[in-house]
């Protein structure tokens, strides 16, 4: 049995075993990372929730049970509602021995030119990034001019024209703060990896939010008391844990909220890249609150630069979050419907230090 599991979770190809009912039954490491999700969250699951083909496969399993002989689909769109459809093939084979059971493969086509294209998308991610850096700094200059000469003229202005000046005080301090944002997302410093307690980092953040932004708010610890470390930036994941905990206490607004900070320990989940191969992300933070949810319209593009679904929002926050754990070599999703939405940090884990030898006499 054990030989068996070692065989499945060492396929190459995203496969899912699906039972008899059309549910999902198992999801190898391949197509955890294919489809963005643990095994443990798909499995029940129907498949026809979990994958998006364009192609009729409800008659291909009919066909593939009644025959009990293999069937190839090529050159069909594969999807899910957590990425993109790729042009795929596909493979559905019943199983010998377990009536109604059937494993179906999928092999991604073309991952040579996504590699290409993903290297060239980085590369004028990059360049925009430092434009926009570089303006943030210049435009900064002015504005503290233009600040100044406000405040001074103020000095000797009536009650009306106050308000004049106190406008172009406070516009002035806004853009001021929306291009320190920019400059901060546009900082490519490589995060300085090490062992991280992340409890650590998530009591931090939660004291300066109920010190500070998060006053209103009620946060709860759900910790896993056994979580080994991670290897990450403990600095910036604390930036990283605060940008969510303000969101949430941004989206409760005055009235309040509860938050609860949750981690366990998920030993399959596993994160596929393009060139093949495999990331071990077994750590995992979520940060859950009954605010009002995510608005429908931005759900799929949250972690884009400039998506706010706030009135007067930066759309950076979260694009910065997402920047972040990515150079984490993490992964984060957000699920989120009107009083529960929950954002999942997915890390590696640190390695465990070796024991120093001891000097013999």
């Amino acid at each position: 049995m054990k030989s068996d599991r070692r065989i499945w979770a060492s396929l190459p190809i995203p496969t899912l075993l699906i039972a008899p009912d059309d549910t999902i039954e198992d999801a190898n490491p391949a197509a955890e990372g294919f489809f963005n999700a643990s095994a443990k969250s798909v499995i029940g699951v129907p498949v026809w929730d979990m994958v998006a083909v364009d192609y009729p496969l409800e008659d291909a399993f009919i066909r593939a049970r009644d025959s009990e002989t293999a069937l190839f689909v090529n050159d069909v769109d594969v999807g899910s509602g957590q990425r993109a459809p790729q042009k795929s093939a596909l493979q559905i084979a019943p199983l010998s021995g377990m009536p109604g059971h059937m494993l179906m493969m999928i092999s991604a086509r073309e991952l040579s030119g996504r590699m290409t294209q993903n290297h060239s998308v980085k590369s004028a991610a990059k360049s925009a990034i430092g434009m926009a850096e570089m303006l943030a700094h210049e435009i900064k200059n002015p504005l503290a001019g233009i600040t100044g000469a406000a405040q001074l003229l103020s000095m000797n202005l009536g009650a009306e024209e106050l308000e004049l000046t106190d406008l172009i005080v406070a516009e002035s301090r806004r853009i001021v703060k929306l291009l320190e944002q920019v400059e901060q997302f546009g900082n490519l410093t490589e995060p300085v990896r090490n062992a991280v307690n992340l409890h650590d980092v998530l009591d931090r953040a939660r004291r300066s939010a109920l010190l500070g932004f998060g006053a209103q708010m009620k946060i709860s610890e759900d910790y896993d008391p056994s979580l080994p470390y991670a290897l990450g930036d403990k600095d910036q994941l604390l930036q990283v844990v605060l940008n969510l905990l303000k969101n949430a206490s941004e989206a409760a607004g005055e009235g309040g909220g509860t938050i609860r900070l949750h981690t366990y320990f998920e030993h399959s989940f596993r994160m596929r890249r393009a060139d093949g191969s495999g990331q071990s992300l077994p750590l995992q933070i979520e940060i859950i609150d009954d605010g009002p949810g995510l608005p429908e319209n931005i759900k799929g593009d949250i972690f884009d630069p400039f998506v706010s679904g706030r009135e007067n929002g930066t759309g950076l926050g979260l694009a910065l979050v997402s920047k972040i754990i990515s150079e984490h070599d993490g992964w984060i999703s957000v699920d989120s419907t009107p009083g529960h939405t929950v954002f999942r940090i997915s890390l590696p884990r640190a390695p465990e230090a070796k024991p120093t030898p001891t000097k013999e006499n």
